[in-house]
This record gives structure tokens, sequence and C-alpha cells, in this order.
């Protein structure tokens, strides 16, 4: 019997994913990283084992995600692309483990077509394609198909060359437009704008100046009428702005955090699951607060 869900709400759904509705409840939506690679940025090579990467997911429902992230191949600056056997060998066997013992929606974060439809024959019900559909062109009929949910993200050039002197002459600008195009190919190809998530792609192509606009101009993002998703976790961009090593970022992806969820953001992809829920938390009964009537007296 399948676990029932968390996520179950009667507030109108953020989007859906296999029929499902995904729903925002009273806070922005946490969503956990489980990365079964060898060289991604932060835990390369932690969980690399599938029962080490199913341990911690399931630590990471625990601690509150809402939904989870499951990756086998990094998408780091110059990160060294993997062949997609090997990419769904790594993760097909995390997501059928998860799939059996988790009610929270699992999330594919893979380009490549073939290891999509794999995962979401597994148990997985998005998809999170930081190409947005650009990599395969078979991706979206995958989509479509199975009636998943979809991430779309914005990254200029590839993982493998998208830290090169990137430029914008509008960062904000320029990703909006980019996403509004990526929605409307999404839509042309079968899939239902109900199931789009959009996310700026925060570090993927940008320097610290980008990544900053963008955090500071996500209402314009808004106007696309689609969730946004951000991941700020623990990136380069924090370490330039701290000076601290990836291990001592928590304080300042918690900001980038409260800034994304006060701007509108409804999913924020985390590693510390549990760190995070205070800050989505308050953030979010900031954002959602009205100003009180007048009062004569204040208690």
């Amino acid at each position: 019997m399948a676990p029932t869900s968390p996520l179950t709400s009667t507030h109108q759904p953020l989007f859906t994913a296999k029929g499902r509705d995904i729903a925002r409840g009273g806070r922005a939506l946490l969503m956990g990283i489980v990365n079964v690679t060898a060289d991604s940025f932060y835990d390369g090579g932690r969980y690399l084992e599938p029962e080490r990467a199913i341990a911690h997911a399931l630590e990471l429902v625990a601690q509150g995600a809402d939904l989870l992230d499951i990756g086998a191949e990094s998408t780091k600056p110059g990160a060294i692309p993997v062949e997609e056997n090997e990419e769904w060998q790594r993760v097909v066997p995390v997501i059928e483990g998860l799939a059996r013992r988790v009610a929270v929606p699992i999330s594919v974060d893979t380009m490549k077509a073939g290891v999509a439809q794999r995962a979401l024959d597994a148990g997985a019900s998005i998809v999170n394609d930081v190409s947005a559909l650009r990599f395969d062109p078979d991706m979206a009929g995958v989509v479509a198909r199975s009636g998943a949910g979809l991430i779309l993200m914005h990254m200029q050039g590839t993982p493998q060359t998208m830290q090169q002197a990137p430029y914008y002459g509008d960062v904000v600008a320029e990703v909006t437009e980019f996403l509004g195009e990526r929605l409307d190919v999404a839509q042309e190809a079968g899939i239902a704008k109900s199931q789009i998530v959009l996310d700026p792609g925060i570090g993927f192509g940008k320097l610290l100046v980008h990544n900053l606009a963008l955090l500071n101009g996500l209402r314009t993002l808004a106007m696309l009428d689609r969730p946004l998703l951000v991941g700020p976790s623990r990136k380069a961009f924090i370490g330039q702005l701290v000076n601290r090593p990836v291990e001592d970022r928590a304080w300042g992806t918690a900001a980038a955090v409260a800034i994304a969820v006060e701007r509108g953001v409804d999913i924020v992809r985390v590693h510390d699951v549990q760190t995070m829920m205070d800050v989505v938390t308050v953030a979010s009964a900031v954002r959602s607060a009205q100003s009180p009537v007048k009062q004569e007296r204040y208690a």
C-alpha cells in the first residue's frame, strides 16, 4: 500500500506530476538534493552507492523535504559528461528503492530522455532538465506521454563551457525571455502548462553580478505565471561573497533562500533541509502576512 502524501492540501496546486497535484501549503516547498555522483561540487562520491543514497534521501524526508531530486550526472562547471547507461544504472536503483518507501514526489535530474523514461518507470514523477529540452530531442515526448512534472532551467552554454566568460546585456530580461520561449516549446510538444516549473539557473552560466541580479529580480520572472524554483545551495557565488569554502556556506545559503522566498519563489532546491526548513517557514510567513487594520492599542 502506497504511503499517504504529506502534500495533500486544499491549497491551489502549484503544478501536476503524473496526475498528482503538488500543492504549496503554507510555505515554500523544500526539494532535497541527492547526488548519486562521483564529482558533484559539494557531496560528490558521498552517496554513490545506492544504499547510502537511499539512506540520505530518507533522512532528508524525515527532516521535512517536500520533494526529492535524484541526479547521477554532475552539472557543476567543467563536469565530465556521464554515458547514458552509467547514468541510469546509478539513478534507477535509488529511485526504485525510494518509491516504495516515501510519499513525497521524486524528481530525476537528467538531460537524457532514456534516463528520464527509466526513472519515471521506476517511480519518479518529475523530470528536472537543466537543458530545458535542448539537449535531447526525445525528452519532450517522454514528458508529454507520461504526464510528468517538468522543470525547465536556464543555462548559458553547457556545464563544460558555461562559466567561460558568460555575458548578458540584461540578465533578468534575457532569462525571462528564454524561459518564456522554452515554456512555449514545451506546450507545443504536448506538455500541459500545469506540469511546468521554471528555474532561472543560479550559477549556470552566470557571474556573481548575474546571480545577484536574478535573485533581486525574481518578481519579474513571476510574470511568466508558472511556479519558480531556485537552487542557490552552497554555490560558488555565495563563497565569493562570504569568502568561505563550500562546507561553510550554510548561512550564506540561508540568506539567499530567504530572499528568494520573499520575492515569490515556490520551491527551493537545497542540500540542508533541516536548516532551511526554519528559513522558508519564517520567510513564507513574512511574505504572506497582511498589513494589520488600524488598531487603537497594541498588546
